[in-house]
């Protein structure tokens, strides 16, 4: 399965971690939900675009409530 995924400002929490919440669709067109806890570049890759991109998106961002998140 392939999902496109785009962050948003959400962020709520799944068994007491905090977890940005990213919404998405699957290749066949199915969208869905994502909930992000960490994410990162490998080591030897350069990161500087992909990190000034998750900037855009840190928080404090708006805490809502798991139940509304689904």
């Amino acid at each position: 399965m392939k999902i496109i995924i785009e962050s948003t400002d959400a962020i709520t929490q799944i068994d007491g971690v905090p977890v940005r919440l990213w919404e998405g669709t699957t290749e066949d067109g199915v969208p869905c939900k994502v909930f992000i806890h960490r994410i990162a570049v490998a080591n030897e890759q350069d990161a500087t675009v992909f990190e000034k991109e998750l900037e855009q998106k840190l928080p404090p961002g708006r805490y809502i409530p798991l139940s509304m998140a689904l």
